[in-house]
């Protein structure tokens, strides 16, 4: 089969029930997924029965956070940050331990997991791994369609497979692979195939989790524009998580930083990009490739030492204060918060002088 250029026939095809919207900017009170103080502690368990719990992974750890309706925002940080988690609690795919997670004006958190099904086709995820995420036993066209048979959505066997038709198009697949399964695709097409998936349930919110972590520099660029056009055509609002700042600055409209389960920055891409107001998104800013050899050789790179803090035992005050080049003396005592630097970025750092 060939590789990952779009085969399909001629792009979006027919869309049927899904309703196209125009893209646009969201007005910033325009809110349509809100974390506040959200937390996520895994307990650590001591082998034992009768010594039980022993203490707790502070996978999220106290975030507030809003993605505004239509806008992609970006999250990144290091592996084990915990960016991850916070996509899937705000989903609620894994069980917040406090704090809020606010859909469109309904509190997630506050609803019992039966009551949460009328609202699941309105939320999705794509997954890193094309080819873990998908069954090897089934098609990809049952893969694409099972959410329609969850949800109720075109009943009927010839309705449902000329959907999955529909949506395997869209995603510049050939209607016809339907039957052919996971292993007959390369990766790029086995992440359009999720992508369609995600798709099936018609969402409004979609947690892109690592989605081109797995795929060759060049298959990243046509998922990062497949997604963008989808955006466009469909109103999609986006959360994509990943630890690569250089390709979130590619698709997010803002980014949000996070370092041992708290958000550091957040703010506009481009103002992040060229002007981070925290020590550790300047480090990640530093890390970014510049494409012309004399740049790159020249450019200064900030180097972090030291080991990530273990987020069962976070550090006191700031938790970047191990590794900061620019830590002082109210960083160990005081834990800093998010605050207003410049017209649109927030920075948690002492540096901005607010402790909480």
């Amino acid at each position: 089969m060939s590789d990952d250029a779009p085969a399909g026939r001629g792009g979006r095809g027919g869309l049927g029930a899904l309703t196209e919207q125009p893209a646009q900017a969201s007005p910033a009170g325009d809110v349509l997924v809100e974390a506040s103080n959200l937390e996520v502690h895994f307990p650590i368990r001591s082998g034992t029965p009768l010594r039980g719990t022993t203490g707790h992974v502070r996978a999220v750890d106290g975030v507030d956070l809003q993605v505004r309706r239509g806008e992609t925002l970006g999250l990144v940080g290091e592996s084990g940050c915990g960016k991850s988690t916070l996509g899937n609690a705000l989903l609620r795919l894994v069980e917040p331990t406090a704090g809020s997670v606010v859909f469109d004006g309904v509190d997630l958190t506050s609803m019992k997991r039966s009551q949460l099904r009328a609202l699941r086709r309105r939320m999705a995820m794509i997954f890193q791994d094309p080819f873990a995420s998908l069954d090897p036993r089934r098609t990809v066209g049952d893969t694409i369609g099972e959410p329609l048979a969850i949800h109720g959505l075109h009943r009927g066997r010839d309705r449902r497979r000329g959907r999955v038709g529909e949506l395997m198009e869209v995603v510049g697949l050939n209607p016809d692979h339907h039957n052919r399964y996971p292993h007959e695709f390369s990766g790029g097409q086995r992440q359009r195939v999720g992508i369609a998936r995600a798709l099936a349930g018609e969402p409004d919110f979609v947690v892109c989790d690592e989605p081109i972590a797995s795929l060759d520099v060049s298959v990243q660029a046509q998922v990062v524009n497949l997604l963008r056009r989808l955006q466009s055509e469909f109103g999609l609002t986006y959360l994509f998580v990943s630890h690569d700042l250089a390709a979130v600055r590619q698709i997010a409209d803002r980014v949000a930083v996070m370092y041992l389960g708290r958000v550091v920055e957040v703010g506009p891409a481009t103002s992040v990009v060229a002007s981070p107001q925290h020590p550790y998104t300047e480090a990640l800013v530093s890390a970014i490739p510049v494409p012309v050899p004399a740049r790159e050789r020249e450019r200064e790179r900030i180097v972090l030492h030291g080991d990530i803090p273990s987020p069962a035992n976070p550090p006191s005050g700031c938790r970047f204060r191990t590794r900061c080049p620019k830590v002082f003396e109210p960083c160990p005592d005081h834990d800093p918060v998010l605050q207003l630097v410049g017209d649109q970025q927030e920075a948690a750092c002492h540096l901005h002088g607010v402790t909480g």
